[in-house]
């Protein structure tokens, strides 16, 4: 299917050198992420820092978390909603994940770790960890291109103060011979922006503006980094959140990890980003609420697109 696509997700270079503030490289990978940005919501982010053993390492960990029981996996719960154990869905059957709040942050990782492992599990916590930073440090370097980009870079230091970090573990199994094939539904994150990363099996899929649905190719050291619906109300439209879902073509499970961003207290559109030509097209928003309000009903998570109906003007 992909390769007889019109559409391809860029890939743009996240080496270190190349992020170097202010200089001409980030510059050219800034102009390139938000034209990536603007026409399909996400881009593959190439990232030497994802080494073959950090990756394996992972993912290897990710395999012993789903070998845990049912039950065990289930005691993952959260306060907050769409935060905990998901699985066990009819309408998604090959699907299984967990949710790890903080997840940048040792502490936030050793409390999802003490409920799977009441011993504890040092690797398990350590090869997280390791990924997690990593993942959230990629964001931030994104979403200040975007600050930046849009001159309004003066509001990235409140930004960066207000986001926490959900981490989602995944697992889809593999389709057996007269299953539907699909691992996930079609959808878009309610986060202020995703970061996703997978182990061999690809199966990710994102819809373009002209309606097209294309796959992905990934490599072990490269993440997709994807808009969320706060964005898209944060730039005033100007940035979309792109609908994505997975279909399990290939052999095996797939095995992936999303982290997501949430900004405590509310979320508005920067008055730079307002004029004649650009009116304010979502009022001011509080994110926990938000995520309230899409989990709250059917309807509301069968809208095509929830942000809008939530604080759309």
């Amino acid at each position: 299917m992909g390769s007889l696509s019109l559409h391809k997700l860029p890939s743009i270079n996240f080496s270190k050198e190349n992020l170097k503030l202010g200089s001409e490289s980030w510059c050219k990978a800034r102009k390139e992420v938000m034209s990536a940005l603007e026409e399909y919501g996400c881009f593959v982010a190439l990232c030497d820092d994802i080494s073959l053993p950090l990756h394996n390492g992972v993912f290897k960990a990710l395999e012993e978390l789903f070998d845990l029981p049912t039950e065990t996996k289930m005691k993952n719960k959260s306060s907050k909603p769409l935060y905990g154990y998901v699985g066990q869905i009819p309408v998604v059957p090959l699907y299984e994940s967990m949710g790890i709040d903080n997840a940048n942050t040792i502490e936030g990782i050793q409390a999802f770790t003490s409920v799977m492992w009441p011993n504890g599990n040092e690797g398990f916590s350590e090869k997280l960890l390791s990924y997690t930073k990593l993942a959230a440090e990629l964001e931030l370097v994104v979403a200040r291109m975007v600050f930046e980009s849009y001159g309004v870079e003066k509001y990235f230091e409140s930004h960066l103060k207000s986001a926490g970090y959900l981490c989602r573990v995944m697992k889809y199994r593999e389709a057996e011979l007269n299953e539907n094939k699909l691992g996930f539904v079609s959808h878009t994150d309610k986060s202020f922006m995703s970061t996703i990363h997978q182990y061999q099996v690809n199966g990710l899929e994102i819809k373009a503006k002209d309606g097209e649905w294309f796959g992905v190719d990934l490599s072990t050291s490269s993440i997709v980094v994807m808009a969320g619906d706060a964005i898209m109300a944060w730039s005033n439209d100007r940035i979309q959140s792109p609908h994505h879902r997975v279909m399990m073509e290939g052999k095996g499970p797939r095995y992936s990890i999303a982290q997501f961003s949430f900004m405590e207290g509310i979320v508005q559109t920067p008055e730079e980003l307002l004029d004649d030509e650009h009116p304010l097209k979502f009022k001011p928003f509080d994110h926990i609420e938000y995520l309230k309000f899409f989990s709250r009903n059917e309807e509301n998570r069968k809208l095509e697109c929830a942000i809008k109906k939530f604080c759309g003007v």
